[in-house]
């Protein structure tokens, strides 16, 4: 089979590697779609390696068809040859063929395509670890979602909008490009201070409960002064700088949590834990339409460079999918 391998100058190739093994707890995918994440850029960069065991090409999630079923029991009771599922792992997905555990798919939802069901699991699984598991997310909540027009906020808007929390996004500029999204507020941060908002916002009655920050840098730190008792403030990138300054009297008189986290790391029992509760809670949700994937755009597998320079390049807003098959 084909997948993308990283030249020593950083190059992605379409090159020849061997086959998957299936194992007797997993399913053999023809992948249709595989999705771009951030995370695919690092570990292209060398910062962010892929799990023991995975192979050497990146993908984190891709949608497609099981044509091979491992022996297991478990296994056999859960899938047949021929179901459509859309799956997530530690790598490899930027391939012809991916070879996965069987509590690491789900069925595609109802009146979801193949390309939208491939930005589904990354995305939507740690939408749900930052919301629900982390977050403790609760009807009437305010949250903050930092970077609006990323494809994480493309899925953590609409689903926390769709569990009845009021949100508050950030932008570069121009609003309107996430319109779509139904955000309560869009803070513009090319002209307005999301400091100066959340201090309004408290002052109103409006402050945050809940912050997904993949900013990080000296404004974390300037905001959590504004943000509500018991806050949780989710910290899962530092795009904007690796360093901020807390004043510490303020985290434990407000009970505030800073919480680091990522789902990569996690372990395989809690991925395929979040997926089933994905299934269990959201999937409903997506098949109305209620909750819907973000594709900015579809690209052919042999384009790859371009769709990492659309993510690169702060361009896409929503998911970028690669055509495989």
């Amino acid at each position: 089979m084909k997948a993308i391998l990283v030249a020593k100058n950083k190059e992605l190739l379409w090159k020849d590697v061997a086959n998957p093994t299936v194992k007797n707890d997993e399913v053999l995918v023809k992948v249709a779609y595989a999705a771009v994440n951030r995370a695919d850029l690092m570990q292209r960069d060398g910062d962010y390696p892929p799990p023991k065991g995975c192979p050497e090409w990146m993908g984190l999630e891709v949608s497609g068809e099981i044509i091979e079923i491992g022996n297991s029991k478990e296994t056999i009771e859960k899938w047949k040859i021929g179901d459509k599922v859309c799956c997530l792992f530690g790598g490899d997905g930027y391939a012809e063929y991916v070879a996965v555990k069987y509590d690491m798919c789900m069925p595609v939802p109802e009146n979801c395509s193949m390309a939208e069901a491939a930005a589904i699991p990354e995305a939507f699984a740690t939408a749900y670890l930052k919301l629900f598991i982390e977050g403790k997310a609760k009807k009437g909540e305010t949250l903050l979602m930092n970077a609006g027009a990323s494809g994480l906020a493309s899925v953590v808007i609409p689903m926390a909008k769709a569990f009845g929390l009021r949100v508050i996004t950030t932008v570069i500029k121009n609003p309107d490009k996430i319109a779509h999204l139904y955000a309560n507020l869009v803070v513009n941060t090319k002209e307005q201070s999301i400091v100066e908002v959340l201090k309004k916002e408290e002052s109103e009655g409006r402050g945050v409960d809940i912050a997904i920050d993949c900013l990080g840098g000296e404004v974390l730190g300037e905001c959590l002064p504004y943000v509500n008792y018991a806050c949780r403030w989710i910290v899962i990138a530092s795009l904007a700088g690796d360093y901020t300054t807390i004043n510490l009297k303020n985290i434990f008189k407000k009970n505030i949590r800073i919480i680091g986290s990522t789902l990569r790391s996690r372990t395989p029992e809690m991925k395929a834990y979040i997926l089933s509760e994905l299934v269990k809670n959201v999937w409903d949700k997506i098949s109305s339409g209620e909750i819907k994937p973000t594709i900015y755009k579809v690209l052919p597998i042999t384009e790859a460079e371009q769709a990492h320079d659309l993510l690169k390049n702060g361009v896409s807003v929503g998911k970028v999918v690669l055509k495989v098959n």
